[in-house]
């Protein structure tokens, strides 16, 4: 894993299935040869889980090859951090993702939206008396499963909240009710000694820094950011090509760690770089996040072009 002033240096995957795994460990020699040093790996629902086997999806990912996967990243010195999607991002399309299809009652919008016509994805809600212990034991086996000194809770994009739909909340401020889910989860993980990653866009105003709505927050989420611990890391992604990136120095402000995350734009990704690397000299600029989002699959990673500009960038 990098040391403690190393850049960072990542990749953030989605694997759904064993095959996934078995391509990426052939792949990781190639990666580790181009600079990475990170590999962030999104298993939401996609792992065998002990604790809850209601809950896994149709192809999990066995601890067998996860073990497989923490042995060959141990060998090449690349820090493995699992990713679980927490809060928001609970369905996609017309499918409900099994937390509540299994535990309806978490919905933060139960009994709306058939089929999720008519919302981008569904919520649980973060003030449910039970959802923590779940999920909990979800984070948990990931830790253990992964070796993990650190787990990313995704949390990008949450639109349901404080839903008039929720009657636990209902005329409640989305801001505080963001800032509890955010600091439940960190509370848990700091008591497991493990670090804690974020998506950043809910934390940043939209009308102040003039991103959109899916990269900053017109649901009043943002003033969450002065509500939560400052030893989060913030992954601060942006995909498109702009001229600066103010959630840069923002964050930093702050008191944040911020891990820039780009995706499959190459002129984006030298742009967002180049950005960040006038913040170079601030230790809490860490590096940079190669996001992928199918598209490239595990076993092509290495010849993908945003990846390569990225890590060629990073090694100057």
């Amino acid at each position: 894993m990098p040391n403690e002033h190393e850049l960072w240096r990542g990749i953030h995957l989605l694997l759904s299935s064993n095959n996934d795994v078995v391509f990426l460990m052939k792949e990781i020699p190639k990666l580790v040869n181009l600079g990475v040093n990170i590999l962030i790996i999104e298993v939401d629902y996609n792992y065998a889980y002990s604790s809850h086997p209601e809950l896994r999806g149709p192809d999990p990912i066995t601890l067998d090859n996860v073990r497989a996967l923490v042995e060959e990243c141990r060998v090449h010195s690349v820090r493995l951090i699992p990713q679980f999607q927490c809060l928001g991002h609970q369905s996609w399309s017309n499918t409900t993702f099994p937390l509540l299809v299994k535990y309806p009652e978490f919905d933060e919008t139960l009994g709306q939206f058939p089929n999720n016509e008519g919302i981008y994805c569904r919520s649980w809600c973060p003030q449910h008396p039970e959802i923590n212990k779940i999920v909990f034991s979800l984070f948990d086996e990931l830790i253990d499963a992964f070796e993990s000194d650190a787990l990313h809770v995704g949390i990008d994009e949450v639109f349901l909240i404080a839903s008039e739909y929720c009657p636990r909340c209902r005329n409640h401020s989305p801001s505080k009710l963001f800032a509890k889910a955010v600091n439940d989860y960190h509370e848990h993980l700091k008591e497991r000694g493990v670090e804690m990653l974020m998506w950043g866009d809910r934390l940043l105003d939209s009308k102040t820094t003039g991103y959109g709505m899916w990269e900053s927050s017109e649901n009043q989420t943002h003033p969450a950011i002065d509500m939560i611990p400052r030893d989060i890391v913030i992954c601060d992604w942006h995909y498109t090509l702009r001229d600066d990136y103010p959630s840069i120095p923002f964050f930093l402000e702050k008191g944040f760690r911020v891990l820039p995350s780009g995706w499959k734009d190459v002129e984006a990704t030298k742009a967002f770089i180049a950005f960040s690397q006038k913040y170079r000299d601030n230790r809490r600029m860490l590096g940079y996040l190669c996001t992928t989002w199918g598209a490239v699959k595990p076993g092509q990673l290495a010849q993908w072009p945003p990846l390569r500009v990225a890590m060629e960038m990073l090694s100057q």
